[in-house]
């Protein structure tokens, strides 16, 4: 093993040792020293009126964050179509996307030829190439304008149009 494989693992834990010996110091912190943690974690000032609680818990999953990484991307757009939908109308309950688990294979003929898409964590694979949506891939396809979950088959009330060669479906790969 090279000296500098070795060093890695050495930071990680001792960031780990770090990261833990902070969370137990939260407890005996004065909130005059989280409200600056927050400051210097955040860059902003916290809300006003944030109870000590609050400012714990904000503050130990910025610490955890910058340790082991934050939310994917996926769970970030998530959530923002979460609090999308609880500023219009508050319901939840309503499903706003398609949301598909990485390792789903999208495969749509269209014109003859088969596309096979790979679901990845943070977008999609097709001819080698990663692509943020579906829809771009659609219209690269189709040469249209499209939905791409409307393209692939995915929307449950609506179909794809008759045409010759329009199927779509999906599988789930696993690890063999």
């Amino acid at each position: 093993m090279s000296a500098m494989s070795r060093e890695v693992p050495a930071k990680r834990a001792a960031s780990a040792a770090d990261l833990a010996a902070r969370l137990a110091a939260l407890p005996e912190m004065a909130v005059v020293d989280l409200r600056t943690e927050w400051r210097r974690l955040y860059r902003a000032d916290p809300p006003k009126g944030i109870g000590r609680h609050l400012l714990e818990l904000a503050v130990a999953w910025k610490l955890q964050e910058r340790v082991d990484g934050g939310l994917s991307a996926a769970a970030k757009r998530r959530l923002a179509e979460l609090a999308k939908s609880m500023d219009e109308d508050g319901d939840l309950a309503k499903v706003r996307a398609v949301r598909l688990k990485p390792g789903v294979r999208l495969i749509r003929e269209w014109q003859g030829q088969t596309h096979d898409v790979l679901v990845l964590e943070d977008g999609f694979q097709w001819r080698g190439q990663r692509w943020r949506s579906l829809s771009a891939i659609a219209r690269e396809i189709s040469g249209a304008h499209w939905s791409g979950p409307r393209f692939f088959g995915l929307l449950a009330k609506t179909k794809a149009p008759e045409e010759v060669g329009s199927e779509a479906s999906v599988e789930e790969v696993r690890d063999a």
